[in-house]
């Protein structure tokens, strides 16, 4: 009974880990030709490997750089079995000393692929003992110190080195220009999502039909390993709700359950959205502001949920802060220039101070009135004519006494004056506020 429960899964967390590691290992492709998408970067490695095959050279050493979850980790495999060559993996975090690295270079054989995972976030001391095992293949070692301390190099076998880093501006000059092949891997399209979808279900021996890949390959931000993540959660629901097969009706289901929309989008993603525009009325907004109102970590918003609300233009960066863009009220459901107008409204306790009077920016019939203190130069009214088209009437005062001497003061308002009698019938001027009188 003993040797029973020693082997039963029930007592043994790790098996199951390891299972789902091998299940996740056999939905990656093996080679070139079953590799999805990525056309370019694909067709490019094609011609390197065959040209570093036929000089009986180990391919350059190179460089993947993109979001997460796009195959960086799967291409490096897939060289080192086009190459027919072992390969090595590890982490720039794992790397803490240069003796871990020269642990790891010295065990390597002729032709061997050492694939380095979030490269960027090697160790300046670790990144120096790599520029010549990359050049020269050569490693320098100093043993011992002070005076007694000695230089030892020594020879590497011809090796490798695929880099992989989700910050590519994050990478030091010196170690990006020792690549010889740099590609960016871009998001993926959804007809070859699709098929992606349909090879995993293929490989997990679940039944899929078309319409159900492409709604799961629309909802997966353009990234393989989501598009498996979900892939795997609408199996579930397929297998309890209905007879093991992926229909059309059971992925929407599984999906909405799931809090996934149409464009990939989760609840995150919409808390995000709703907070910039019904707390912060649409204006830019800090990142740490957001956060905070959120309670999500800054580097979490900025690394995993922003990167995709800027690529489908719902979200933008400016000096002042983040801004929503007019495609994102439309896909939450709020009409762009009611919100605006409406949000001006719920501001009417914001006021412009005018030498101790309050003027209130208001709405009245669907018409916003503004007032617009212009400076001491002609073109500080040139965006009435841009105000109107957005249905805003704009009052202009001029109030401008830090200028001096007074001839000085008396010139520039004049000529603003004569640029305003064209349109001075369309819009009320309330030229000067000069202590408490009107001039």
């Amino acid at each position: 009974m003993e040797n029973k429960l020693e082997h039963s899964n029930l007592i043994s967390p790790e098996v199951e880990g390891m299972q789902e590691e091998r299940m996740e290992k056999s939905l990656r492709p093996q080679t070139l030709d079953e590799y999805i998408g990525q056309t370019k970067v694909k067709e490019n490695m094609r011609i390197y490997i065959e040209a570093a095959k036929k000089r009986g050279e180990p391919l350059d050493h190179c460089l993947f750089y993109g979001p997460p979850g796009l195959g960086k980790t799967t291409i490096a495999n897939i060289i080192a079995n086009e190459m027919k060559s072992n390969i090595k993996i590890t982490s720039g975090p794992a790397i803490e000393k240069p003796g871990d690295l020269a642990a790891i270079l010295t065990t390597l054989s002729e032709y061997d692929v050492l694939f380095i995972d979030e490269i960027h976030r090697l160790s300046k001391n670790v990144e120096e003992i790599l520029y010549p095992a990359l050049e020269d293949y050569t490693l320098d070692i100093v043993i011992g110190t002070g005076a007694s301390a000695k230089s030892i190099r020594i020879d590497l076998p011809k090796f490798t080195l695929i880099g992989a880093t989700t910050k590519a501006g994050s990478l030091t000059t010196p170690l990006r220009d020792r690549f010889g092949i740099i590609h960016k891997l871009e998001l993926y399209e959804p007809e070859d999502l699709q098929i992606i979808v349909k090879r995993s279900a293929k490989i997990l021996d679940v039944k899929i039909d078309d319409e159900s890949a492409m709604e799961i390959a629309r909802r997966s931000r353009g990234t393989p390993r989501i598009a498996n993540r979900l892939l795997k959660r609408v199996r579930d629901y397929a297998a309890v709700l209905g007879n093991g097969d992926i229909n059309l009706k059971i992925a929407k289901h599984a999906l909405n359950q799931l809090e996934i929309d149409e464009l990939g989008l989760d609840d995150v993603d919409r808390r995000i959205l709703e907070v910039m525009i019904n707390q912060y009325n649409g204006r830019p907004v800090g990142i740490e502001t957001i956060a905070v109102s959120l309670g999500e970590e800054i580097d979490t918003i900025e690394d995993v949920y922003e990167p995709y609300l800027i690529q489908i233009g719902f979200l933008t960066r400016t000096p002042r802060g983040r801004m929503v863009m007019p495609p994102a009220y439309e896909h939450l459901g709020y009409d762009y220039q009611t919100k605006i107008i409406w949000n001006a409204r719920k501001k009417s306790d914001l006021k412009c101070a005018m030498h101790g009077k309050k003027a209130i920016s208001s709405v009245q019939g669907g018409k916003m009135k503004l007032l617009l203190h212009t400076c001491c130069a002609p073109c500080s009214v040139y965006c009435i004519k841009s105000l109107r088209k957005e249905n805003i009437e704009p009052s202009v005062y001029w109030f401008n006494p830090n200028i001096h001497p007074y001839m000085e003061y008396k010139a520039r308002r004049d000529t603003l004056k004569e640029y305003t009698k064209s349109i001075r019938n369309k819009c009320n001027f309330w030229w000067e506020l000069w202590i408490g009188r009107i001039l």
